[in-house]
């Protein structure tokens, strides 16, 4: 099976262009925050959870703009020369890890100011998160971008010359990585599913950082593939220390949550 995006464009309004990348991204954000409603509602019935979608926007804007900003920084050189093109997302260019920094950071002002318990909102868009990202990984496809080395196996992605990186550009057919992150991450949700009916009730932040660690490994095997990483740092791209890091973070939450349960 061959992938080949059908284009950038979805259609036109009044000549005004509509991405495919733009709608993909709002689908992704209308599932991340249903499936998050839905974990928080069926575990946390006793608490107000229909005031999800009263901060789910700032959750979404908070998530964006980080998002971008680490997307930009990690391409510093280009936006240094065009920063109007800071603010142009319609066409991609957005960072999963800054999306969760960003998201993260809103959850705890929105468990703050509402009164929730922080645990359980994190374990719970831990679940939707994953599968917007699985969903928004077709925004790579669409705009011919995050793809993996040139490859001859039945499953590849067809990269038009223009997104080719210089040195590959004799080949068409390259790992369609971002197939795999999709696949990887809704295997992800099913595993956090189960640590949700496990643990939710006696270990909140288990599934968070189940997710931080899980979806960390993930990220690691699909950067093996990548041919258009960012940004290294000694020669490693920043993606896999980042993940690295999340996968620190998500093993000391499991240990400070499993070893609280086992003292009570």
């Amino acid at each position: 099976m061959v992938f080949q995006s059908p284009g950038d464009i979805c259609f036109r309004i009044f000549g005004f262009p509509v991405y495919n990348y733009g709608i993909t991204m709002a689908l992704a954000c209308f599932v991340g925050v249903y499936i998050s409603y839905l974990m928080f509602k069926k575990y946390n019935s006793d608490k107000d959870y229909e005031i999800i979608f009263d901060f789910a926007v700032w959750i979404l804007l908070f998530g964006i703009l980080g998002a971008r900003l680490y997307y930009c920084f990690l391409n510093y050189e280009y936006y240094a020369h065009f920063p109007l093109q800071i603010m142009n997302i319609r066409q991609g260019g957005l960072s999963v890890h800054g999306g969760i920094i960003g998201g993260v950071l809103a959850i705890m002002l929105g468990a703050r100011k509402y009164k929730l318990p922080l645990l359980n909102l994190l374990d719970s868009f831990a679940c939707g998160t994953c599968l917007a990202q699985a969903v928004g990984r077709w925004g790579n496809f669409f705009n011919s971008e995050a793809f993996g080395y040139p490859t001859d196996l039945p499953w590849k992605l067809y990269i038009p010359i223009e997104h080719r990186p210089s040195q590959y550009l004799d080949y068409e057919y390259f790992h369609p990585t971002f197939l795999y992150e999709g696949i990887l991450d809704v295997l992800l949700f099913a595993v956090l599913y189960f640590c949700m009916k496990k643990f939710a009730k006696l270990r909140s932040g288990a599934t968070f950082g189940f997710y931080l660690i899980l979806y960390s490994i993930i990220r690691l095997f699909v950067e093996s593939f990548r041919v258009d990483s960012a940004l290294d740092v000694l020669g490693v791209p920043i993606a896999k220390i980042v993940s690295v890091i999340l996968i620190f973070i998500g093993t000391v939450i499991l240990i400070s949550t499993f070893s609280k349960k086992q003292a009570d």
